[in-house]
């Protein structure tokens, strides 16, 4: 059960400001980045994703072209997703028991040191595939306490009509990063080489944590959860998986969340696989064609901005819609020949999988009480990253015994089943929610728990 909540009622009239959990206001200064604090966080992840698309082809390429093995390249993402599996629940009481900008910081700040300043330490001998395994994990353990903070972080800066738009304007950043990251990587690769693309790439890193320094947050009773003794960690960890497998909307969305993570992860993972083998492509057509993934990722996240009066049956019909894109486009890749057809397709591709993390972030910060949030979506991302590391594995397996091209068409085969399975629970979740969505009377009805500490 929910602790008890009070009901606010908020005018919406366009003159009148929108007040939000984290005491910032919208203004017409920050109309498009909503509050104050949330522009902050959002020049902070831009350059936070444009590090990391960096990095990242930078990661997979000195993999792959060390060792020439499709199954090897997918240990770079499934050691990324081993930490948030391990420690996800644990994090989550973290998350809500403690200050979030500060755990934005500092994780933030290891992630930089790990993946840009630890790479110019390594002398180029000793800079091995199994040196980079090892920061790769070490970085994994930071992004995971990294994005369930980054998340639950939204309704103390937003309202709640406005969860949608900000995940969407958080997933612009990283569809900015994947256009602008891999092409930089790649010419970067080409002109000096992995390490070199690594270590001048700390630089973006520590700007993004820079950013985050200014900003001022509103928590849910966080001087009095911090003080708490360390047993209490076991019946608040035990509370947030309560809660969170309690909900059936909850659990029908991690359904979703896994098979969508099964192969956007793989995909994502194998992208210079299938475009080095099935393309011909060297490091810089890969970054360019990388690049384009991200365009279609930021055209979903634009379109996403502006549906934040859709209801919750049209959101999951959107799913459903990009999936299907996606699939589609997916098998479409397999037989694509040239880089001007496979620059359409892959910017298609990027629409179908953008539009799932901002609507699914959404929905469970909606559901979720506001003290509760920092442990259901660590949760989330537990069993998400899971489902995708099943999935690298299982198609990195797939691609090396029977060719890139069924790798791909596999792929496309899971969206299909993803928009099925969106089709079919839609029933199941609208009327749980539906009501939540309604504007009447010229009032909006928000629904927040008592909001008292600051962070």
């Amino acid at each position: 059960m929910s602790p008890p909540q009070e009901c606010l009622s908020f005018e919406t009239h366009s003159d009148v400001l929108t007040s939000s959990p984290g005491g910032n206001r919208t203004s017409p200064g920050h109309s498009f980045l909503l509050t104050r604090d949330f522009g902050f966080v959002w020049w902070s992840q831009l350059l936070s994703q444009v590090a990391d698309g960096v990095s990242k082809l930078a990661l997979l390429w000195f993999v792959y072209s060390i060792t020439g093995s499709p199954l090897k390249t997918t240990i770079v993402g499934v050691l990324q997703t081993v930490p948030p599996i391990l420690f996800g629940p644990f994090i989550g009481v973290l998350v809500d028991r403690f200050s979030k900008k500060s755990i934005l910081i500092v994780t933030d700040l290891i992630r930089a040191l790990l993946i840009g300043v630890v790479p110019c330490l390594i002398p180029a001998g000793q800079f091995t595939v199994e040196s980079l395994y090892v920061l790769v994990f070490l970085y994994g353990v930071a992004t995971a306490m990294f994005v369930p903070t980054l998340s639950s972080s939204i309704p103390f800066m937003v309202s709640r009509p406005q969860f949608t738009a900000a995940n969407a304007l958080l997933q612009s950043t990283t569809s900015i990063g994947i256009i602008m990251g891999p092409l930089v990587s790649g010419v970067g690769i080409a002109l000096s080489g992995s390490q070199e693309v690594l270590c001048l790439n700390a630089v973006t890193y520590l700007a993004s944590v820079a950013c985050l320094l200014p900003i001022r947050l509103t928590s849910v009773s966080a001087t009095r959860s911090a003080d708490r003794p360390a047993r209490r960690v076991l019946d608040e960890l035990t509370e947030g998986l309560r809660h969170t497998f309690g909900q059936g909307s909850i659990v029908v969305i991690m359904l979703m969340a896994s098979l969508y993570t099964f192969s956007a992860g793989a995909f994502t993972t194998l992208f210079p696989v299938f475009a080095k083998t099935l393309l011909d492509l060297g490091p810089v057509e890969v970054g360019y064609l990388w690049s384009w993934l991200g365009v279609g990722f930021f055209l979903v996240s634009i379109f996403l901005v502006k549906l934040t009066g859709w209801d919750l049956r049209q959101r999951i019909q959107a799913i459903a819609l990009s999936s299907v894109f996606g699939g589609v486009a997916l098998c479409a890749l397999s037989w694509t020949h040239g880089l001007w057809a496979a620059t359409v397709v892959v910017g298609v591709i990027g629409v179908g999988l953008g539009a799932w993390t901002p609507i699914a972030w959404g929905l469970i910060q909606e559901i979720s009480p506001a003290q509760l949030v920092g442990r259901v979506m660590a949760i989330y991302t537990a069993i998400a990253t899971a489902a995708s590391m099943l999935g690298m594995t299982i198609f990195g397996w797939i691609t090396e015994a029977f060719g890139e091209r069924i790798g791909v068409i596999g792929i496309g085969i899971v969206f299909f089943a993803l928009a099925l399975v969106a089709t079919g629970c839609k029933k199941r979740l609208v009327p749980d929610h539906g009501e939540a969505n309604k504007v009447t009377d010229g009032q909006l009805l928000l629904t927040l728990p008592q909001i008292d500490g600051h962070l």
